[in-house]
C-alpha cells in the first residue's frame, strides 16, 4: 500500500511532496520517501498525485496554489512537465525530460535525476567507473536516454545502442551532444555481436513473457537491468552464470529517489532505510 504512514500527526508546517503520472498506484515512491521523512523526524509527507493527461497543465497550477515544495513527475507526463517547467536544469534540457519539480514562490523548476542517480549507482553500489570503458544500452527511451547521459558524462569511451528501430535514436544521440562519445546504433538482433563491459537493459523486456536479446556477456563484465520487479530478472540470472556482475533496477530507483529528496529538503536521505521500505513494499506484491 502506498497511503502515508506517519509516527506523529501531520501538522499544520507539514510540508507536501507527491508524485504526478497516470498511473501511480505501482508506485514505491511514497513508501520511499515517506519512510527517509520518519527516520530524520522531517515534517514532511509524500502523497501519489494521479493526475490524466488532460489535466496536467491545471495539476501545475495545483502544486503551487496548494503549496506544495514539489513532485516527482513520472510517466507519461516527463516531456510535458519539460514543458511546462519554468526552468530546467541542464539534464532536463538534455533528456527532454523531468521527474522532479522544485516548486519555490510561484516559480517551478524542472529537474531530472536520472542520469546522476545512475552515476552514483554505478559508483556507489556496482564500483564501476565508466571512464575508458564501452557500454551497451538495449532500448532508446527516457530511461536509456539518462543512462547514456550519466556514461557520456562519466567519459565513457563507446557506446552501442540496440534499439527495435534505430531510426529513432534522434533524441539519445542529442542527450550526450558534445561529450566526443563514440556512439553507434544497432538493430535488436544485431546486439549479439557487441561486446561490451558494460550492459544495461532499459526496456521493459525481462519482466513479461518476450526476452530480451541474448547479448554476449563476459566473464567480469557488469550487467544492469533497470527493471526491479521482478528482483531477479533472466539477463541476470544469465549474466551470472557467464561470471559477470549482475544487478537490478532497484539501486537506479534509490539514488535517484535520493537526489530528489536533497532538492527539496536540502538533507541527504538515509539510503539503508529507504532501501528496506522498497523491498518491503515489493515483499508485499508477491
Amino acid at each position: 500500500m502506498d497511503e502515508p504512514a506517519t509516527d506523529a500527526p501531520l501538522s499544520g508546517q507539514t510540508r507536501t511532496v507527491g508524485i504526478i503520472g497516470w498511473p501511480v498506484a505501482h508506485s514505491l515512491s511514497p513508501r520511499i520517501h515517506n519512510a527517509a521523512f520518519r527516520a530524520l523526524g522531517l515534517d514532511w509527507v509524500y502523497v501519489p498525485l494521479p493526475v490524466q493527461p488532460s489535466d496536467v497543465d491545471r495539476a501545475f497550477q495545483g502544486l503551487v496554489a496548494l503549496g506544495f515544495a514539489g513532485a516527482n513527475v513520472t510517466m507519461p507526463h516527463k516531456t510535458v512537465a519539460a514543458e511546462r517547467a519554468d526552468t530546467l536544469s541542464d539534464d532536463a534540457r538534455r533528456l527532454r525530460a523531468v521527474n522532479t519539480l522544485v516548486v519555490e514562490g510561484s516559480t517551478v523548476h524542472g529537474h531530472n535525476t536520472d542520469a546522476p542517480g545512475f552515476d552514483r549507482f554505478l559508483r556507489n553500489d556496482a564500483g564501476f567507473d565508466p571512464r575508458g570503458r564501452s557500454a551497451l544500452i538495449f532500448g532508446a527511451g527516457g530511461a536509456a536516454r539518462a543512462c547514456a547521459l550519466a556514461l557520456a558524462r562519466g567519459g565513457v569511451a563507446s557506446l552501442v545502442v540496440a534499439a527495435r528501430d534505430p531510426a529513432r535514436t534522434e533524441p539519445l544521440e542529442a542527450a550526450i551532444d558534445g561529450f566526443g562519445v563514440d556512439v553507434r546504433t544497432v538493430a535488436f538482433h544485431e546486439a549479439d555481436r557487441v561486446q561490451a563491459d558494460l550492459i544495461v537493459n532499459a526496456t521493459p523486456l525481462g519482466a513479461g513473457d518476450e526476452p530480451l536479446p541474448a547479448p554476449p556477456i563476459r566473464e567480469g563484465s557488469l550487467v544492469v537491468d533497470l527493471l526491479y520487479d521482478p528482483a531477479v530478472t533472466s539477463l541476470q540470472t544469465s549474466a551470472r552464470s557467464a561470471g559477470a556482475i549482475a544487478f537490478g533496477g532497484i539501486g537506479l530507483l534509490l539514488h535517484q529517489a535520493a537526489l530528489s529528496f536533497e532538492l527539496w529538503t536540502g538533507r541527504r536521505p538515509p539510503l539503508d532505510v529507504m532501501s528496506a521500505a522498497a523491498l518491503a513494499a515489493l515483499a508485499e506484491r508477491h
